[in-house]
């Protein structure tokens, strides 16, 4: 059974959405993703200061089994990147809700927070 922490929102496509409090929100993958992946190899990210829509690609992971892009869960600007998954992709796997934190996001408008999944939602799409 996959972890699904509780203080999290999340998308259909398994990515997962931290609010900071600050406006801002951090985004990674869940224990789902990185486990339907395998073991990652590659991750790529976006720069900061790059904007991005609810849907938008903003990067891509790489596995031994897979490339699968990275699907923004709402609008904003990236703030910061985690540059430790450039040179330690495996943090993807060992901690997708910690040190494996992927962006984040300065949030365009907090309301889009409401289309996301909660962790029930979430909790019964991956089964």
């Amino acid at each position: 059974m996959s972890q699904i922490p509780e203080k999290l929102k999340y998308t259909k496509d398994h990515e997962w959405l931290r609010v900071e409090g600050d406006g801002t929100a951090t985004i990674g993958i869940t224990d789902y993703a990185q486990g339907s992946l395998g073991d990652v190899t590659f991750v790529e990210l976006p720069e900061t200061d790059e904007s991005f829509g609810a849907g938008d690609s903003f990067g891509v992971v790489e596995s031994v089994k897979a490339a699968s892009d990275l699907y923004m869960p709402v609008s904003g600007k990236v703030v910061a990147v985690n540059e430790a998954l450039v040179t330690s992709p495996e943090l993807v796997n060992s901690d997708p809700y910690g040190e494996a934190w992927m962006v984040r996001i300065e949030l365009e408008d907090a309301s889009s927070l409401d289309g996301l999944l909660d962790p029930s939602d979430y909790a019964g799409i991956v089964g």
